[in-house]
């Protein structure tokens, strides 16, 4: 993963300590480490990031921010990955994990017949959010180890593949300036 493409999107460390809805943390947004662009801050934020969207749980964002500056992973970064699960994707990725946690319980995929009625939700919860849960952590772990190794993975090949092209532009360097002195 190129920095430069990463920084482009990204907002900077002086935009986002500059918000004075996050006063309240004080020093911890000056800790450089939370914003540094490499392999392994960026990496870090994929797995925090991409865990968080798939669990259904209120203030993702949050959690996914107080994990990165736990574990000195890009803060921004793990934030934003968040938003994989928007209002659009929820549906789809929350009823996703509910099949695969059924899956994993050996119990029948109910029909979805919601009613927002607090009798319907004391009646389902259990049914419906054993599974839901489960289901949510088993992808959530499988997705983000499945990140983090890709990311780790790509951004290793970008270096290597950097370092052979400069290896290769400096033996023709090397080539040329023998060539000119002979």
């Amino acid at each position: 993963m190129p920095k430069k493409f990463i920084k482009r999107y990204l907002p900077s460390p002086e935009k986002v300590q500059a918000m004075q809805s996050l006063g309240f943390l004080g020093d911890i947004l000056n800790e450089p480490n939370l914003w540094h662009i490499n392999r392994h801050s960026v990496a870090r934020a994929f797995l925090i990031g991409v865990f968080f969207c798939f669990i259904p749980m209120p203030f993702q964002m949050l959690a996914a921010a107080f994990f990165a500056i736990w574990f000195n992973a890009n803060l921004p970064l793990s934030v934003i990955l968040v938003w994989i699960s928007n209002p659009i994707t929820m549906p789809p990725i929350f009823y996703f994990n509910y099949k695969v946690g059924a899956w994993v319980l050996n119990r029948p995929v109910l029909s979805f017949d919601f009613q927002l009625s607090w009798h319907w939700i004391s009646e389902r919860l259990l049914d419906i959010g054993i599974p839901l849960y489960l289901g949510s952590l088993i992808v959530a772990t499988v997705s983000a180890c499945l990140a983090y190794l890709v990311i780790q993975l790509i951004w290793r090949r970008k270096i290597r593949t950097d370092w052979q092209l400069r290896r290769r532009a400096r033996r023709e360097l090397r080539r040329s300036s023998r060539d000119q002195d002979s």
